[in-house]
């Protein structure tokens, strides 16, 4: 009977090749291109729980008078956003579960992002023919950095609130378009006006959804028909010859597994650590400010570059061309992410090599790469880590002035420390490496010499 159903199908669809070319797939049999799999498998929670949250969710600013199980709330006002994630939270069967979940599942996908595009920049696993695919991999970091930003402010509890007053700052600094481009998203001066909220939903529930998704898709098919790198483990691996693991019987249980293990692990971080209390925190009002506000942690970079960038306005005339957010709000990530994309051309430039790669490098043998890439990494923590100023200023009492002035000395004399150590670091590897493969063929030499002796 399976025969003869799998005859049919085959028959009218022919996909028989395909379907035997895609369990003969192999895959490289090292855990770090698990982490590709693992954001995947993170995003398909997101959208399971997302769906589930918009069937709860009100996308509207319309003010209402709290009446719900939440003793401290009662009688505050509020909008009907933050009442409905509020309810989500405290009425809703298996809602907290799923919110929490999906809040969780949001940082372990940009997590797995993050440390997937680490792996693929310090092994040059972006080298030509895979520039595209590290390309659409780089812009998915930016949507889902923004997706991140949209989801947690769509709450409308005083945290969201305020982080949505930052972006309307930094949105406003753009030098010529920014009273335009602000006015145009909010519709209006800030907090904008009742359209807001419905077009954030909507961008959120669906336009950069269906963007990663298709990203996804593409990203997935281009590493399918260029196949994936490979690390040289040993003699089998080559430029010209693909050792790994097959679909079948070895990736897809493998896989599977893998899916469950992340599921699971989400729904255990959601059910068991509280993130994000929005009842603790309260509705958002223009007239409050909390010095607990904290956005998410993969946007607490651009939050220290606010508060390390000097008071410094270029004003020309009387008019203020570019305001002081703009450098630390907007030029920052603007430079970071055009670093991102134009490395493998300046890489290209820098080394000469134009050839095809399908093996992979160790960071120890590509000094300048390693040197570079610890040299933005340190630039981005140090810049992290001066978000966290005030926090550290009120619960270990260090001055606040006084971290922001370390910090700005660091943000320019740390990434250079850090990149003379990475590529010393590396020199003195490789030459290790020399000292012992010349001893071992010493040796090797020498028990020769004896055998004919």
């Amino acid at each position: 009977m399976i025969r003869g159903l799998v005859r049919f199908i085959d028959q009218r669809t022919g996909t028989a090749p395909l379907l035997r070319k895609s369990l003969r797939y192999l895959f490289p049999d090292h855990w770090s291109f698990l982490l590709g799999e693992v954001a995947l498998y993170a995003f398909i929670v997101l959208v399971g729980t997302g769906i589930y949250l918009t069937f709860f969710y009100e996308d509207s600013t319309a003010r209402v008078v709290y009446h719900g199980p939440y003793v401290p709330l009662q009688g505050q006002e509020m909008t009907q956003a933050y009442r409905s994630v509020l309810d989500l939270s405290t009425t809703v069967k298996a809602g907290l579960l799923i919110r929490q979940t999906h809040h969780w599942a949001a940082n372990v996908f940009i997590a797995a992002i993050v440390l997937h595009l680490m792996r693929v920049f310090f092994t040059g696993a972006y080298r030509k023919p895979r520039e595209l695919t590290y390309w659409i991999g780089v812009t998915m970091l930016t949507a889902a950095l923004l997706e991140g930003y949209l989801g947690y402010s769509l709450a409308d509890d005083l945290l969201s609130g305020m982080g949505l007053a930052i972006g309307y700052a930094v949105a406003m600094s753009i030098p010529f378009v920014g009273a335009n481009l602000a006015a145009l998203i909010w519709d209006g001066p800030f907090p904008g006006s009742h359209a807001f909220f419905p077009r954030m939903y909507i961008v959120h529930v669906l336009v950069i959804p269906v963007l990663i998704g298709t990203l996804l898709a593409v990203h997935l098919a281009l590493v399918a028909l260029k196949h994936h790198t490979q690390f040289r483990q040993g003699p089998r691996e080559s430029e010209r010859k693909l050792v790994g693991v097959p679909t079948v019987p070895g990736q897809a249980p493998r896989s599977l597994g893998l899916f469950a293990i992340v599921a699971g692990v989400l729904f255990l971080l959601g059910g068991l650590v509280q993130i994000n209390p929005i009842w603790l925190w309260g509705p958002y009002h223009t007239y409050d400010a909390t010095n607990g506000a904290q956005p998410d942690w993969y946007l607490g970079w651009l939050i220290g570059a606010l508060r390390i960038t000097p008071s410094f306005d270029v004003t020309i005339g009387g008019y203020t061309l570019v305001p002081n957010p703009f450098w630390g709000g907007a030029l920052l990530p603007l430079v970071f992410f055009a670093f991102l994309y134009l490395w493998p051309w300046l890489e290209r430039r820098l080394t000469g090599d134009d050839a095809y790669h399908n093996l992979l490098e160790r960071p120890r043998d590509a000094p300048l790469r390693t040197a570079i890439g610890y040299a933005v990494m340190s630039l981005v923590f140090l810049v992290f880590l001066a978000g966290s100023a005030d926090r550290v200023d009120v619960m270990f009492g260090l001055s606040y002035s006084a971290q922001i002035w370390l910090y700005r000395v660091l943000f320019f004399a740390g990434p250079v420390i850090a990149a003379l150590l990475a590529y010393r670091t590396c020199v003195e590897l490789q030459r290790g490496e020399q000292l012992h493969r010349r001893r071992k063929l010493a040796e090797r030499a020498a028990r020769t010499a004896r055998g004919r002796a």
